[in-house]
C-alpha cells in the first residue's frame, strides 16, 4: 500500500503536464483521467487500523520515509491516518468532478487544457499537504498551491479577478512567511523537522510552543481564513470561476484548519493551551459576524461565501476547546463544509450562467422556472444551515456541545453565542432561498433545464450530504482513536 501514497501524488503531477502538453480537447481528457485516476488510487488507502501516538511517535496507517536533504536531516516522509483519509479522498473526489466540469463548459476565454492542468497542480499541492508528515515538506506542498490558484482567478474569473487574484495572493504570501518563520522556530529549537517527533511537544520549551504557536496559528488562519483574516475569501470566490470556487472552498480552505490541528495543535501544544480562550471568542466573533454580514448581502457567491466564514467558525470553536468531541466536530465540520459548500457554489455557477447575474434582486421565480435547479438549491441550503439529518449539522453540533462540556462561564458563553450565531445561519440561508426560490420572476433562466453534466457532477455531493448526515460515524469512526491519542498529547 506504501506505493500508493507516492502514486496519488504522481498521477495528477502527470496528469497536469499531459494536460498542458496535449491539444485542448486531448489535453482536458488526459487531466480528467488523471483526476479519476487519483480518487481510485485514494479509496485504499482507508485500513481499519488507527494512526497512535506514542510518548513521542506516530504510526499511520500506512507511511513512506525517504531520505530527502540528508545534510539537513528532511525526509520525504508521507503517512495517512483517520484524521487526514476523509480530506485526501474528498480532495480527490472535488477536483475529478471539476475537470469533468470543463469537458462539458470551460469558462471564458476557452483553454480548458490550461484550466485542467492548473487544477491538477493545486490537487497535488493540497494532497501532498494533508499527507506530509515533515514540517518542511508540509510547507512546501502548501505553498504549491498559490500560484496555480492565483492563475485560475487572474485568467478565467469575472470582470474584478486581477484585484481579486493580487488580494488573495498577497494575503497568502503573508501567512507563508509567518508559516515559515513558525516551522524555522521549531526545527531549529527541536533539531527535526519530523511532525512524528514532534507531536506532543516533544523536547521544546513552554516559551517556544507559545511563540511558534501564535505564528501557526496566524498562518492557518489566513488560509482557512478565519475572521478577521477573511477579507480575501468574499472577492476571490465572487470572481473565480465555477470550478475555482469549489476546489478554493471545497478543500482549499482545509489546508488551514487541517494544519492548525496537526502541526500548531500536535507540535505546540502548550501553546494551544495557552491560546484556547482567545481561539474560542475569535470563533464565535466569526460565527457571528460571518452571519450578520450575510444577512445583509446582495450578491449570492458573496454571500456563501460569506457564510464559509461562520462555518469555519465553528470549526475553529470545536478546535480551541481541545477536547475530543470538539476535534471530532472540526473533521466532520470540515467534511461537511466541502462537500455542502463546493455543492452550492456549483449551483451558484450554473444560477449566475443562466440569468446573467448572481444580483439576489435580479434573481427569483427560480421554483417555477427551473424546479430541478431550484430543489437541489434548496437542499444544499438547508443542509448548510445545519438541519438534522444532512451533514451540516454535527459539526455544529458537536461544537457546541464540547464547549459546554469544557464548562465555566467563558465556554458556556461562548456555547450559547455560538448556538444563537446557528439560528444566524438558518435565517439567512430561508431569506436567500424566500427571494431566489420563491420570490416574483424577475428576468429569465436560459436554459431552464439542467444539463447531464450538471447533474453527473452534483450528484455524488449530494449523495455525500445524505450520507454523511445519517451515517457520521463513517467520519467520525475512523478519527475517534487518533483524536483521543491526540488530546492526550496535549493534555500532557
Amino acid at each position: 500500500m506504501r506505493w500508493l501514497l507516492v502514486a496519488v501524488l504522481a498521477v495528477p503531477a502527470a496528469g497536469a503536464l499531459l494536460a498542458a502538453l496535449l491539444p485542448t480537447r486531448a489535453g482536458q481528457v488526459a487531466g480528467t483521467v488523471a483526476a479519476a485516476a487519483a480518487l481510485v488510487l485514494s479509496v485504499p488507502l482507508y485500513r481499519d487500523s488507527w494512526f497512535s501516538y506514542g510518548p513521542a511517535a506516530v504510526r499511520p496507517w500506512h507511511d513512506v520515509d525517504l531520505t530527502w536533504v540528508p545534510g539537513l536531516d528532511l525526509r520525504f516522509h508521507l503517512g495517512i491516518d483517520g484524521v487526514s483519509y476523509p480530506l485526501v479522498v474528498l480532495t480527490a473526489l472535488l477536483t475529478l468532478l471539476c475537470c469533468a466540469y470543463t469537458l462539458w463548459r470551460a469558462p471564458a476565454p476557452g483553454r480548458g487544457h490550461t484550466l485542467v492542468a492548473l487544477l491538477l497542480v493545486i490537487e497535488v499541492g493540497i494532497l501532498g499537504t494533508f499527507l506530509a508528515l515533515d514540517l518542511v515538506l508540509f510547507f512546501v506542498f502548501f505553498e504549491v498551491v498559490l500560484l496555480p490558484m492565483y492563475a485560475v482567478i487572474a485568467v478565467w474569473g469575472g470582470e474584478d479577478r486581477a484585484h481579486a487574484a493580487r488580494k488573495f495572493v498577497l494575503y497568502t504570501l503573508f501567512g507563508s512567511v509567518l508559516l515559515l518563520v513558525g516551522v524555522f522556530t521549531v526545527v531549529v529549537s527541536a533539531g527535526t523537522a519530523d511532525i512524528v517527533a514532534l507531536t506532543g511537544g516533544g523536547e521544546l520549551s513552554r516559551g517556544t510552543q507559545i511563540a511558534a504557536f501564535i505564528l501557526l496559528a496566524i498562518a492557518f488562519a489566513v488560509k482557512s481564513p478565519l475572521w478577521p483574516l477573511h477579507t480575501w475569501l468574499p472577492d476571490a470566490h465572487t470572481q473565480a470561476p465555477t470550478v475555482g470556487s469549489v476546489i478554493l472552498a471545497g478543500v482549499l480552505l482545509k489546508m488551514g484548519t487541517y494544519g492548525l490541528i496537526r502541526v500548531a495543535v500536535g507540535v505546540a501544544p502548550e501553546g494551544a493551551r495557552w491560546a484556547a480562550p482567545a481561539l474560542g471568542i475569535l470563533a464565535v466573533a466569526a460565527i457571528v459576524v460571518g452571519s450578520l454580514v450575510c444577512l445583509a448581502q446582495t450578491e449570492l457567491k458573496r454571500l456563501i461565501a460569506y457564510s464559509s466564514v461562520g462555518h469555519m467558525g465553528f470549526v475553529l470553536l470545536g478546535i480551541a476547546t481541545l477536547t475530543a468531541t470538539g476535534i471530532q466536530a472540526a473533521l466532520i465540520g470540515n467534511v461537511a463544509h466541502g462537500v455542502i459548500t463546493g455543492l452550492l457554489f456549483f449551483l451558484a455557477g450554473a444560477i449566475k450562467e443562466r440569468a446573467h447575474t448572481g444580483e439576489l434582486a435580479q434573481l427569483g421565480g427560480l421554483r417555477e422556472q427551473s424546479p430541478w435547479l431550484a430543489g437541489i438549491l434548496a437542499f444544499a441550503a438547508i443542509a448548510s444551515l445545519g438541519l438534522p439529518g444532512l451533514a451540516g449539522f454535527w459539526g455544529e453540533a458537536f461544537a457546541v456541545v464540547a464547549s459546554l462540556d469544557k464548562g465555566g462561564p467563558l465556554w458556556t458563553t461562548l456555547a450559547a453565542i455560538a448556538a444563537v450565531g446557528g439560528a444566524l445561519t438558518a435565517a439567512y440561508f430561508l431569506r436567500l432561498l424566500r427571494k431566489v426560490t420563491h420570490g416574483p420572476a424577475v428576468g429569465t433562466l436560459n436554459p431552464p433545464g439542467l444539463a447531464r453534466a450538471e447533474v453527473a457532477a452534483w450528484a455524488p455531493l449530494v449523495l455525500l450530504a445524505l450520507i454523511v448526515g445519517l451515517l457520521p460515524a463513517l467520519v467520525l469512526g475512523m478519527a475517534g482513536d487518533p483524536v483521543g491519542a491526540l488530546v492526550e498529547a496535549v493534555r500532557s
